[in-house]
């Protein structure tokens, strides 16, 4: 598996309006991005911090599993997962696959900002729900 940077953290939060003034006004970070990603029923608001991004995941619907996340967390936010960076999601799906991973994705699927995502399953993860983003754009 070839992974070339920390793309994002996912940081879980039921309010992205309550959220974002503490990263804008205390972290002195600036949100450049704010999406609905319908289809994970999210809303996303994203932060740069050096090469590095911090994406805030607020669920638009119960069913959400965002919404799961910040209940099983006692109605708080908290760090919900890490993602990797890499040229080709596939085959870091293949690779993981051929070590025995499992995972929740069998497939890239679209996610925020336009990137390839695919989730590895935190049972085979050492208990950290893992993404691999590519960039098509990059490719």
């Amino acid at each position: 598996m070839e992974l070339k940077q920390i793309e994002h953290i996912g940081i879980a939060t039921p309010s992205l309006e309550e959220a974002i003034p503490y990263y804008e006004n205390v972290l002195g970070l600036k949100c450049y991005n704010i999406e609905v990603v319908e289809d994970q029923k999210v809303k996303t608001a994203f932060f740069m911090i050096g090469e590095v991004k911090l994406e805030l995941l607020e669920p638009t619907c119960e069913e959400s599993t965002i919404a799961k996340f910040i209940e099983k967390n006692g109605g708080r936010g908290g760090v919900h997962h890490i993602a990797f960076k890499t040229a080709d999601v596939a085959a870091c799906l293949a690779d993981a696959t051929e070590k025995g991973v499992r995972l929740i994705d069998a497939a890239p699927r679209k996610g925020a900002e336009g990137l390839n995502i695919a989730f590895l399953h935190p049972k085979s993860t050492m208990g950290v729900l893992t993404e691999i983003c590519e960039n098509p754009k990059e490719k």
